[in-house]
């Protein structure tokens, strides 16, 4: 009986968890310096090997052989204001910094065909909350510190159909890991005894394919393009980790130590459409629209199992995403040469409902500005991007930690967050 219950406590405990990320859900979006300088508005554009992410239509009018390197660095900072929380406490996101790379390489082989392939990390990131001792974070039984990274492995062939129109095809490898850091308040003997904070944390791997398409057309002074990248699953699988070494020596054998878990988490459909025009000889302006399927992220099921004779558990957490969307908008100047000026920006929807926000991933709506520079020397380009990103402060209640999800005023557990971003990105393509 009391096997049991501790396990349960446990599997609620993990699928409070969510992946966590800073733009649209859990997508990152920044996966080449010339985009993102120009605020990610790249579909009609896509003239680098970057195409590959943005459009992969555009590589069919990226000459020669060219291998593009580099990457995006990720600082967040953020904080909870809980009003309601003895203390009122402001508690600040401890400092994070995610790196993300990216590399593509692609080759003409004829005046109609183009292939490359692409490598880029395009869901992920964490948070990260102070607790060098458990009382320091309120929250920790939702979850203080996680971490998401996925990985894309993604070959892509371009053909140009007539001088003006081409099309791109690619097929993605993706692999991906999580992990997930928090506290159970167990109390032993049941009802009656003194509660104990147990430290409990979840790694687990899992790996999928998607394929990506795009069409992009050049007119006389301006382009149109529109590019899809589908959805797929991933089921994790890992080992779940308790420590009971803070409980009194004839009550550790009923809580489970370590065990199996299982999970399946569902990435969107990603539909994008811009348009490229050419203001001046060297003035280009691009805009673009996209559409995140996030819809189909509606639940998501966890298996647990430990050794007898404790039982299996499987839980369902219930997250209702809906389908967002993001405008995004750039300019592009070519002041010499050898130099790019670029600037953009844009208004990213979340996806996430507020009932089912948390410090794992506490998402809102958000607003960007980006500028940048591009720069020639010989076969070589730099390319170099700063990105400021704001969201919008955002409450949740939080109510279920202390309440069993029966509200009441006023709620402990309720905060106010405040969420922000700087990114440096940094490309060096050579052109063979």
């Amino acid at each position: 009986m009391k096997g049991k219950s501790t396990l349960a406590l446990i599997a609620v405990a993990l699928m409070l968890f969510a992946p966590a990320a800073r733009g649209a859900g859990f997508l990152i979006y920044e996966h080449g310096a010339a985009a993102m300088a120009m605020g990610g508005a790249f579909t009609a554009v896509a003239n680098n090997p970057s195409a590959i992410w943005h459009n992969p239509a555009g590589l069919a009018w990226v000459p020669g052989t060219q291998a593009m390197l580099g990457g995006t660095i990720i600082y967040p900072s953020g904080s909870i204001f809980m009003p309601n929380y003895p203390g009122a406490p402001t508690i600040k996101q401890d400092d994070q910094i995610f790196t993300p790379p990216n590399v593509y390489i692609s080759h003409t082989f004829s005046d109609r065909v183009t292939a490359g392939v692409g490598f880029m990390a395009p869901f992920g990131l964490g948070t990260s909350w102070p607790n060098t001792s458990a009382a320091l974070f309120p929250l920790r039984y939702l979850g203080y510190k996680n971490d998401m990274k996925t990985f894309f492995v993604n070959p892509t062939i371009a053909v140009k159909l007539t001088d003006d129109l081409a099309v791109g095809l690619g097929v993605s490898y993706i692999f991906s890991d999580l992990t997930l850091d928090l506290y159970q308040s167990i109390t032993l003997p049941p009802g009656e005894g003194l509660p104990y904070d147990l430290p409990t944390a979840m790694k687990a791997s899992g790996n999928s394919f998607n394929f990506n398409a795009g069409i992009l057309y050049k007119g006389k002074g301006f382009s149109l393009g529109a590019s899809y990248r589908s959805h797929f699953n991933i089921k994790y699988a890992g080992h779940v980790t308790v420590d009971n070494s803070l409980v009194p020596a004839p009550f550790q054998p009923f809580i489970p130590t370590a065990g199996a878990v299982t999970t399946t988490f569902k990435f969107p459909d990603i539909l994008t459409a811009g348009i490229a025009v050419n203001i001046t000889e060297k003035l280009l302006w691009s805009f673009d629209f996209h559409t995140y399927f996030w819809g189909r992220f509606d639940s998501y099921t966890a298996e647990i199992i430990f050794p007898a004779p404790f039982s299996p558990e499987s839980l369902t957490a219930v997250q209702n995403w809906k389908n967002s969307h993001c405008t995004r908008m750039g300019f592009e100047y070519q002041a010499t040469e050898k130099l790019a000026l670029r600037l953009g920006g844009f208004y990213d929807e979340t996806p996430q409902p507020v009932e089912t926000m948390d410090p794992n991933l506490p998402d809102n709506d958000r607003w960007a500005i980006t500028g940048g520079i591009g720069y020639k020397i010989g076969k070589f380009v730099i390319d170099a991007a700063y990105h400021f990103e704001h969201f919008l402060a955002r409450t949740s209640q939080h109510g279920y930690i202390f309440t069993g999800g029966v509200p009441f005023d006023p709620n402990p557990a309720a905060g106010l967050y405040k969420t922000r971003a700087n990114l440096i990105g940094i490309n060096l393509t050579y052109k063979f």
